[in-house]
């Protein structure tokens, strides 16, 4: 019993990135990967090319959703987008930490089932991008002060790399949602993330999801890979 509760909780944290451009190729990885995998994420690429109505398709079946649309726009827009996307019945659905927009998002999503997360600074972004973008802060710093502005925002988690997980955590307590994209294993290549972490770390640090499309929508043996993922998962 207690195996088989390990592996249902593994199997929770494992969120699949679908960053495929059109349904047809995100529902062949689905059916590739089976029962291996429980939760999904459908991000813009994918939104774009059919993946709403794709995420009800799932959300049918069986599968948890997360909406990585990173919405962020005037205050009424992002609380109505909200509202809209609530009806879906994802379970998460990201917006940019900015605290207009968590806010407003907060709003748009009450009553609903639908948990807001937001992202904080972006896994390809490290300090030399943010003063290159403008911002006075570094990632540490920026990250830490839009943790706190999460919590006055009433929304109910954040995404962040496994670097500011420990540090975030005391800032917000333990019951935030903090979710980690950029995750590669051991030995996987790197690509266009500045801030990664193996599965292992990340898990120790502290999250609650870890996020990974492509050292498992890649690999030669997908479900191979995905449960190679979940079994360093649950030996943490």
């Amino acid at each position: 019993m207690e195996a088989l509760a390990r592996e249902a909780s593994s199997r929770e944290k494992l969120i699949v990135a679908l960053d495929f451009p059109i349904v047809a190729e995100a529902r062949a990885m689905v059916d590739a990967l089976g029962d291996s995998v429980s939760f999904y994420k459908i991000g813009m690429e994918l939104a774009y090319g059919g993946g709403l109505p794709f995420a009800r398709e799932l959300i049918g079946s069986g599968k948890e959703v997360f909406l990585d649309l990173k919405l962020h726009d005037i205050p009424t827009t992002v609380e109505k987008a909200c509202a809209n996307v609530a009806r879906l019945g994802a379970r998460y659905l990201t917006v940019h930490a900015y605290p207009q927009t968590m806010a407003a998002a907060a709003r748009g999503a009450a009553g609903s089932g639908l948990k807001i997360l937001g992202v904080t600074v972006l896994t390809s972004c490290d300090d030399d991008d943010l003063k290159e973008g403008g911002f006075a802060f570094g990632v540490e710093a920026l990250v830490a002060r839009r943790a706190g502005q999460a919590l006055a925002a009433g929304i109910d988690g954040l995404i962040l790399s496994a670097a500011e997980l420990e540090p975030v955590r005391r800032i917000v307590g333990p019951d935030l949602i903090l979710v980690t994209p950029g995750i590669r294993p051991a030995g996987a290549k790197v690509q266009d993330q500045k801030r990664p972490a193996t599965p292992a770390a990340a898990i120790r640090a502290g999250a609650a999801h870890l996020v990974v499309g492509r050292p498992i929508t890649q690999a030669e043996d997908p479900r191979a890979a995905a449960e190679a993922i979940l079994k360093e998962i649950a030996s943490v």
